[in-house]
């Protein structure tokens, strides 16, 4: 078997409707961030006022929450999903981990009665506002307490199929981003994929091998339950994944028969991620029918049926593709993410699944949680937050420099893993 290779690729999968806002969210803080400098420049009169003045726009942010957070309780169901959509773009806009902290119990409530007793839109906003509550309060007792109390419900809400798919959809993602930050045991990681797996399962091929037909809102939940348990996935300890590979590995592939290509992709995404979690312990891993999955994989990365939409083809050969190199020669992707003044460099399967599903919730505000949040610069190992304003900030590289350093930083990372590569196959018998 090849050893591991290493792909790189300037930004995420081609084709997903982020990858400007990575760019243009980026370059709007840098600019933001920087004015600031501009203005000291001036004299302290000047920046005394605007230091008022952004005091008073925080005041005014948060006087703005705390109505959104006191509207979830009204009776009108159109007041409660404007309330709710509002606290969910407040909290993926800017980190507020003080503010939240002192709020931390009334938002949890907040979105425990908007799931028992809402429907399919409150349900899922709730879940979204949940989730998010989750990012701003970080690892620690408050999310571990918080998660624990709502676990029931979401595990409840999941399986209950008289629940609008929507709302389940968003439990899903609920349950597998906020058992990945604040699960106290790696048995509710395993109770939480059961779950989650009870819900994708019925995409499963029929025992007459024929695929099942559920209507796109159903599919999409299961394309959410598959995508919260690879995240689970990605943090299974070593010992756990041969049991992993030998119990679920063979059910996936016939996921790739699904009408839906959001589920085919996810579901090779979730093979391939397989792959490199059994290849970091043994590099000549393979399923035993291989060949017929690579058969599969091959007809999925060539695909040309005309009755699929031309972006769907698109979108679909190009992750096929990143998914046989990884089955045939281990060749793992690897992505890279600019925001601010900083990169994140997305190296193979599990990270990548990671930041998507942060990338899931936070949508537009992925970057300035990537540059501020300590929970997810410490997940991502980006280390402590830069500074971007003032007399220590470093100033922007060019083009070329930029260029340098990311080809610098590659060759040093290729030698890194081939000593490391080297000492796992040595032996000293």
């Amino acid at each position: 078997m090849p050893r591991r290779k290493v792909r790189k690729k300037g930004s995420a999968r081609g084709g997903d409707s982020s990858e400007g806002d990575t760019e243009e969210t980026g370059s709007v803080v840098s600019s933001h961030l920087s004015e600031p400098d501009s203005i000291l420049e001036e004299g302290p009169e000047l920046a005394d006022n605007v230091r008022v003045d952004e005091t008073d726009a925080q005041e005014r942010f948060e006087e703005k929450i705390k109505e959104y957070i006191d509207g979830t309780t009204q009776k009108s169901v159109n007041g409660r999903k404007d309330c709710l959509e509002g606290l969910k773009k407040s909290l993926s806009r800017k980190v507020l981990t003080d503010f939240i902290e002192q709020r931390k119990v009334t938002i949890s409530d907040c979105v425990e009665r908007c799931i028992k007793k809402g429907k399919s839109e409150e349900q899922a906003l709730a879940a979204s506002v949940g989730t998010l509550l989750l990012i701003q309060l970080g690892a620690g007792d408050d999310s571990e307490a918080i998660f624990n109390d709502l676990l029931p419900l979401l595990k409840t809400t999941l399986a209950d199929k008289t629940v609008a798919p929507k709302g389940r959809a968003s439990c899903a993602l609920f349950l597998g981003l906020g058992c990945f930050l604040a699960a106290d045991n790696y048995e509710t990681v395993l109770d939480c994929m059961v779950a989650l797996e009870h819900v994708f399962s019925l995409s499963y091929l029929k025992g007459d091998g024929t695929v099942p037909s559920h209507t796109p809102a159903v599919t999409a939940l299961h394309c959410a339950a598959l995508s919260a348990w690879t995240l689970l996935l990605s943090i299974a300890p070593p010992a756990r994944v041969p049991q992993l590979v030998d119990s679920h590995l063979g059910k996936l592939p016939t996921l790739l028969h699904s009408d839906d290509v959001n589920l085919r992709i996810e579901a090779g995404e979730s093979i391939a991620m397989f792959y490199e979690l059994a290849r970091e312990q043994n590099e000549d891993f393979d399923m035993d029918n291989v060949d017929e999955l690579l058969v599969t994989l091959r007809g999925l990365a060539t695909d040309s049926n005309k009755y699929r939409a031309k972006k769907d083809r698109r979108q679909q050969r190009s992750s096929f593709r990143d998914i046989m190199r990884t089955i045939e020669d281990n060749d793992i992707p690897h992505e890279i993410i600019k925001f601010g003044p900083e990169i994140l460099e997305l190296d193979g399967w599990v990270k990548k699944q990671q930041y998507v599903a942060f990338r899931e919730v936070l949508g537009s505000g992925t970057n300035i949680h990537l540059q501020e949040n300590l929970l997810l610069r410490d997940i991502f190992g980006l280390g402590a937050p830069i500074i971007t304003s003032g007399p220590g900030a470093p100033k922007r590289a060019n083009r070329s420099e930029r260029h340098h350093y990311n080809s610098q930083a590659f060759k040093a990372r290729t030698k890194v893993r081939s000593k490391q590569r080297d000492k796992r196959s040595y032996n000293p018998s």
